[in-house]
């Protein structure tokens, strides 16, 4: 009987407890003020991969590893698509998109606080964010607490998951990148 209660509390005490890998998950995402990653972005079934830096809040520059030069940049209020295929050139209000909710690392953290979170298959700690008709999962390693991931529909509501990799955190970012491209 000794054997199972001491194995019991080995198992318990062994295990990080939720609330505290959320707490480690908050404490290193609060100490973060840019990012930068790779990335394999499936929208559709389609994957798409590339590099991005996010400098907080609201800013993102994305280029895409694609024979038509593909950015995403957003300076904080507006989010511009573009690529030379077709001269394809899309500007939206970033308050329109997903994105406005996970650039803003303040509005992160205030819901990763009230929410509870999960843990998925004993690797990601989830938090799933409800906010005007949208949903943005956000994914973070359950034994480093880095961001990993998210997953949204895109603006056409389309489902689009974005594994990220090779995270560099708090580097030198030149503010230039997030300059709009003009439209051809």
């Amino acid at each position: 009987m000794k054997k199972y209660l001491l194995l019991i509390f080995l198992i318990l005490f062994s295990t990080k407890s939720l609330g505290s890998i959320k707490n480690e998950i908050i404490k290193t995402f609060s100490e973060i003020k840019n990012l930068n990653f790779e990335f394999t972005q499936t929208i559709n079934g389609k994957d798409e991969t590339g590099n991005c830096s996010i400098v907080f809040p609201k800013k993102i520059y994305c280029k895409y590893n694609f024979k038509f030069n593909k950015v995403l940049v957003s300076n904080g209020s507006s989010l511009v698509i573009k690529s030379d295929k077709n001269n394809q050139y899309y500007r939206y209000s970033l308050k329109d998109t997903a994105l406005n909710l996970l650039l803003d690392k303040k509005y992160i953290l205030g819901k990763m606080r009230i929410l509870n979170g999960s843990l998925i298959d004993e690797k990601f700690f989830l938090f799933s964010i409800e906010e005007n008709n949208q949903t943005l999962n956000i994914f973070f390693d359950k034994n480093n607490y880095n961001l990993i991931g998210w997953q949204t529909e895109d603006i056409y509501q389309n489902l689009t998951i974005t594994y990220i990799y090779d995270l560099k955190v708090n580097q030198n970012i030149k503010d230039d990148i997030f300059k709009l491209p003009k439209n051809n």
